[in-house]
């Protein structure tokens, strides 16, 4: 592993990941991963509930990381991958909170929704991925990051501590505090890479995220170990 992405959703993961992987420190770990690669969710899931787990095996095959879940337990990571970098993605706060609640928040309230309750009551008895990711992503991202508060006032709270607590504990020169509007260069410039002659990449507004947030349900309702 040798970065660690410590920013949470909705702050321009997915073009972080895209990034790395054309700057050569792919492939890297994000929440599409555990969705596409069958046994992630169960993985994570068993983190989540508190069972051991070894990182090597659980991260194996990956050279960087953004993204929830892993970025809810950049603490751990950043123990133990000591000569890894950590990238902390941030954005404006108030922005940050419009994107979550068009996206991840939004998705919360139809889990909430009768339909959303029945779909998961079925998916929870046929004993497919699409259940375990819902109480996985709860137990890391709802309980674990916003405590199980999840309205506006402590979402930015938690979000503005955490940036806080992250540039506390990490030293200044293993840590790249990076919004994606800045594109490649502080990006190469940490990493010590040249930066490539293209724009950088900007994807999964809240729009696409919508599209593939339902093509994940269908694929994860289907799917089971």
């Amino acid at each position: 592993m040798r970065i660690i992405g410590a920013g949470f959703g909705r702050t321009g993961t997915l073009s972080t990941k895209s990034a790395l992987e054309r700057l050569g420190f792919g492939p890297c770990h994000h929440m599409t991963e555990v969705v596409q690669r069958r046994g992630q969710v169960h993985r994570w899931l068993a983190l989540a509930e508190g069972r051991k787990t070894d990182w090597n095996s659980l991260l194996s095959g990956y050279s960087s990381c953004v993204d929830w879940p892993a970025a809810a337990y950049w603490r751990e990571l950043a123990d133990h991958y000591p000569d890894a970098k950590v990238i902390l993605t941030v954005r404006d706060p108030e922005r940050w909170l419009a994107s979550m609640n068009a996206t991840i928040f939004k998705q919360a309230k139809r889990g909430a929704t009768l339909s959303g309750r029945t779909i998961h009551r079925i998916s929870t008895l046929a004993g497919t991925d699409f259940a375990a990711l819902v109480k996985m992503t709860g137990l890391v991202v709802r309980d674990g990051v916003f405590a199980g508060q999840m309205h506006p006032d402590h979402a930015l709270k938690a979000f503005t501590t955490h940036i806080e607590n992250v540039k506390a504990t990490i030293p200044p020169d293993r840590l790249l505090v990076f919004d994606v509007k800045q594109g490649w260069q502080p990006l190469c410039a940490f990493l010590d890479v040249p930066a490539p002659a293209e724009p950088f990449p900007r994807v999964n507004d809240a729009a696409t995220f919508q599209q593939h947030a339902r093509a994940a349900g269908r694929l994860l309702f289907r799917r089971s170990r």
